[in-house]
């Protein structure tokens, strides 16, 4: 798969929202970053969702954004994700990484990015909020915090649920949502 192919379907917002955190990231470039000492989950985590063994959480990142959905044939359809994510220890919870279509991460402070896809059977229900997930790596790019990403875990979910009732063929509409996403690495022996 190229990635770069991936990597370009990103929503106008996203781009315009990666411009604005560039900037910002550079500047707390060292407080902003995750580092292996990642803190706990504070959740818990339903089986069908664990991560293999042989990998080791390397970040938790709180997500905020939307969840867009398109009206298709009279019904609402998912089109894509679009969302900044924080370090969960951060208290000024400055975004260092986006999330949009494919589903895709990219850090705004190294570069490195991960694609991913859901994991056959590896879907856990949220009351009034997108499932909980359990996604594997199918690319990365670059030796930053997302370029050994093995699986991802969407946890923790809020929002995000497309909207009811019927539609108006060509409508949009985002749905806010927050999830708390951990990321995974191979353990090194």
């Amino acid at each position: 798969m190229v990635f770069s192919k991936r990597a370009a379907l990103m929503t106008g917002t996203i781009v315009t929202a990666a411009a604005a955190v560039i900037g910002s990231a550079a500047v707390g470039q060292a407080s902003g970053r995750p580092t292996s000492d990642t803190p706990a989950v504070t959740t818990p985590i339903p089986p069908q969702l664990q991560v293999p063994d042989g990998n080791k959480k390397i970040a938790v990142l709180d997500a905020q954004g939307v969840q867009t959905y398109a009206c298709t044939n009279g019904a609402w359809t998912f089109v894509e994700p679009a969302a900044t994510l924080s370090d969960s220890r951060d208290s000024r919870h400055r975004p260092i990484a986006l999330h949009s279509r494919g589903p895709v991460w990219v850090s705004t402070v190294d570069g490195s990015a991960v694609n991913a896809s859901a994991v056959p059977g590896a879907s856990v229900p949220s009351d009034n909020a997108v499932p909980q997930l359990l996604l594997q790596a199918t690319a990365t790019r670059g030796s930053g915090v997302f370029g050994s990403v093995s699986y991802v875990q969407r946890l923790a979910t809020r929002g995000g649920v497309a909207p009811s009732g019927s539609c108006s063929p060509g409508a949009q509409a985002g749905v806010p949502y927050r999830a708390t996403y951990v990321f995974y690495a191979p353990a090194q022996n």
